[in-house]
């Protein structure tokens, strides 16, 4: 649980910082994400959770 945290912490800082930095350009993403389609979007968060679960896994081993 501790790792769940500090990892969460991590995702929270860095995209705190994006939007800090790039306040602009973060708008214009989302308003981007908003306008695609689902299918696309499905496909792309199952590929980067896929990522994510094999990152963990690679750096746990």
């Amino acid at each position: 649980m501790t790792d769940f945290l500090a990892a969460l912490g991590l995702l929270l800082a860095f995209e705190g910082l994006v939007l800090a930095a790039f306040p602009n350009a973060w708008r214009r993403a989302m308003e981007t994400v908003l306008a695609a389609p689902e299918g696309p979007m499905r496909l792309a968060g199952l590929a980067v959770g896929a990522v994510g679960v094999l990152i963990v896994y690679l750096v746990r081993v």
